[in-house]
């Protein structure tokens, strides 16, 4: 399951870089390498910056998490060589477009797992 869901990831940044003007991704093994990096930062440093955030989170009524995605995505383009965010515009917008697709791809794995 991890695989399937680690190259519909990487298809899905494929995409993402498709669509989205500033963001670049030289290959598919970078595409790899790039959604790997995205779940660690996702996992590791998200949530410390959720919990330390908190306040304007609620005052923002959890508008800011959309800015920390964006973060999470740039930082994840500046630990991998080969894909690259133009800025805070292309992060935000290739940060939301990727969440989706990746929630989409979760989504189908886990029916698709649940059925075996």
């Amino acid at each position: 399951m991890f695989i399937i869901r680690l190259v519909l990831n990487a298809l899905a940044l494929m995409l993402v870089a498709n669509l989205v003007p500033g963001i670049t991704v030289q290959s598919f093994p970078i595409a790899l390498l790039a959604a790997v990096v995205i779940g660690l930062v996702n996992a590791l440093i998200r949530p410390v910056l959720e919990i330390l955030s908190l306040p304007i989170t609620v005052l923002t009524l959890g508008l800011f998490s959309l800015i920390i995605n964006a973060l999470m995505f740039g930082l994840a383009a500046w630990l991998t060589p080969g894909f690259m965010v133009a800025g805070f515009g292309p992060a935000f917008w290739g940060g939301l477009i990727f969440a989706v697709l990746s929630t989409v791809i979760s989504w189908i794995v886990n029916e698709k797992g649940s059925r075996s």
